[in-house]
């Protein structure tokens, strides 16, 4: 994902225990108002028409992961679930087109532990062989941990489709993505009840596997550099076309209690 190195005086904010929440059963985004705080690929600002949010390719190819890591993946679309992440004076922040979110704003619990994941969506997308999946990053004591629900996958189809996960700590359902060879101190792999426990950085619709291909033979190991800043990417390798979202839903699992 990003590179999310916090400075050393918020790190103890990201570590900390989930802050008091409402008593909410569930979080639901229908896009009716905006994009409610999401983003787009890597910080653009997420389009809304007729009350769908749009992401469409060319997505950034994020690398942070490559071999001997998970491997890359295109970022579709995402949203910090801590308001404090939005002022932890890290360079990224300069780049968002906006900041708050309905989410963090009104506080809602980041305890997504067996949450029900639900998304209404559509698309035309030339995937690759990658797969629309969730992701939950979180900073632990350990390191920070971005987890792939790979049990779990999502459709994309031309028509409208409801699609739900659920968020159980089950370590067969997750991917961890580790880091590529020089981002190893960055990312790291942590229990994925831990995680879940507190997704305190963000939560992530990702394609993924991306099998990004050199442009040239000339490049030996491109695992090893960074495609595209240090090499042209073969395009025709990349998943291509357009990724609807009607609503996001999050029902917490303590109200199924």
């Amino acid at each position: 994902m990003r590179r999310n190195a916090l400075i050393p005086a918020a790190m103890s904010l990201f570590t900390a225990s989930c802050t008091t929440a409402p008593d909410r059963d569930h979080y639901l985004e229908t896009f009716d108002n905006g994009p409610g705080g999401w983003y787009r690929d890597r910080y653009y600002a997420m389009p809304v028409w007729d009350g769908a949010a749009y992401s469409y390719s060319p997505w950034w190819l994020d690398a942070n992961h490559a071999p001997p890591g998970a491997g890359y993946l295109h970022m579709v679309m995402w949203m910090y679930t801590d308001k404090r992440r939005y002022n932890t004076g890290d360079p990224y922040e300069a780049n968002l087109p906006y900041k708050g979110n309905r989410f963090a704003e009104e506080n809602y619990s980041r305890d997504l532990t067996n949450a029900k994941l639900t998304i209404r969506v559509r698309g035309e997308v030339d995937m690759k062989g990658a797969q629309l999946l969730f992701l939950a990053q979180a900073q632990t004591a350990k390191t920070t941990a971005n987890m792939l629900l790979t049990g779990q996958p999502l459709r994309v189809t031309r028509d409208w489709t409801e699609q739900s996960a659920t968020l159980r700590p089950d370590p067969s359902q997750w991917t961890c993505l580790g880091a590529r060879h020089d981002m190893a101190e960055e990312y790291g792999c942590d229990d994925i009840g831990k995680v879940l426990a507190d997704v305190n950085l963000d939560i992530i619709f990702v394609l993924f596997p991306v099998k990004p291909k050199p442009a040239s033979g000339e490049i030996k190991e491109p695992d090893r550099l960074r495609a595209v800043k240090d090499y042209k990417v073969d395009q025709d390798t990349l998943p291509k076309g357009v990724i609807m979202f009607d609503s996001v839903r999050i029902d917490y699992a303590r109200a199924a209690k």
